[in-house]
């Protein structure tokens, strides 16, 4: 097998890059609402039942297209689920900002959610499927990373929009448009995956012309030789299942699992959509309040950052 080049690093990391802009707008999305929240049940007189139900509307969306996105990626392709992900995106940015009332907003904010949902299932999967194994964990991490680097420019937008006046909360919804916008467009530039080409579309020559555009330098009996692998892995995997509970991976998909259920019932997405009204009942005054939110998402930054220079180490 070909060494990596410098050509082959590069068509890698960006496709990887504009993959992982989903896990941006993944965060922008989740938290860009913790700034607007207190406008929204003011503006519309909201209850604190449909407050809350306006706040987690996103999150509904999140669960049914988390649960239902391997379908659009095995049936249209991992290129057009990712590309179909950004119109949701996009859709719900606009609709958002410009929501006359609150059920309005709910069904925006619930479309939104379904770009999460899918996205999550999607852009990860991309990434394994066009990344060399000794470099898949940390290309793969660029999602996890933009996530959070998703989270920190949606308090920083929040921060600086706040003071605009009483749309101020439009315009903070709203601007997601833009990352949707250049992400959808950019997910045209991908080539379609080649594991998707090659065992789920049967079509052998695109997959060997996407396998050539990934290492270039490779010869064409080495990209022959990478679409038989592919095939090979793909049929013996039917009968995977069988062994996914061996004794030798029991241990690190239960840590795996209890590492993502951990996360969530740590309570982590509540403080991150109440982070700037949590601040204020702490005595903080509302610029104050969507600074320290602000320093709230560069913390999770910075680390984020550690995790992704180990993870290939250890």
């Amino acid at each position: 097998m070909s060494s990596t080049t410098p050509a082959r690093t590069s068509h890698i990391f960006f496709w990887s890059l504009v993959s992982a802009l989903a896990g941006f707008l993944f965060g922008f999305d989740t938290v860009v609402i913790s700034g607007a929240e207190k406008t929204i049940q003011s503006l519309w007189g909201l209850s604190d039942g449909m407050h809350g139900i306006a706040m987690a509307s996103a999150l509904y969306g999140t669960v049914i297209g988390s649960l239902c996105g391997g379908w659009p990626t095995d049936r249209w392709g991992r290129k057009k689920t990712l590309i179909s992900a950004g119109v949701l995106y996009l859709a719900s940015a606009l609709w958002s900002g410009l929501a006359p009332e609150v059920w309005s907003l709910i069904v925006a904010r619930f479309i939104g959610g379904l770009g999460v949902g899918i996205s999550t299932v999607a852009a990860p999967l991309y990434i394994a499927e066009i990344s060399p194994p000794e470099r898949r964990g940390r290309l793969a991490g660029m999602f996890q990373f933009n996530i959070v680097f998703g989270i920190l420019v949606a308090f920083l937008s929040n921060y600086l929009l706040g003071g605009i006046g009483a749309e101020a909360w439009r315009w903070m919804l709203g601007v997601e448009a833009v990352p949707a916008l250049i992400y959808m467009l950019m997910c045209f530039t991908l080539p379609e995956s080649p594991r998707w080409l090659l065992t789920r579309k049967k079509d052998r020559a695109q997959g060997l012309a996407v396998l050539r555009l990934i290492d270039p330098q490779a010869g064409a009996a080495e990209i022959e030789e990478r679409a038989d692998q592919i095939v090979n892995a793909a049929e013996q995997s039917a009968g995977l299942s069988r062994g996914f509970w061996s004794q030798r991976l029991r241990k690190p998909i239960v840590l795996a699992f209890l590492v993502a259920f951990f996360n969530q019932l740590s309570g982590i997405n509540a403080v991150l959509y109440y982070t700037p009204s949590i601040f204020k009942m702490a005595g903080a005054g509302v610029d104050s309040a969507m600074l320290q939110s602000v320093i709230v998402g560069a913390t999770m930054f910075a680390f984020t950052i550690i995790a992704m220079l180990i993870i290939d180490h250890v």
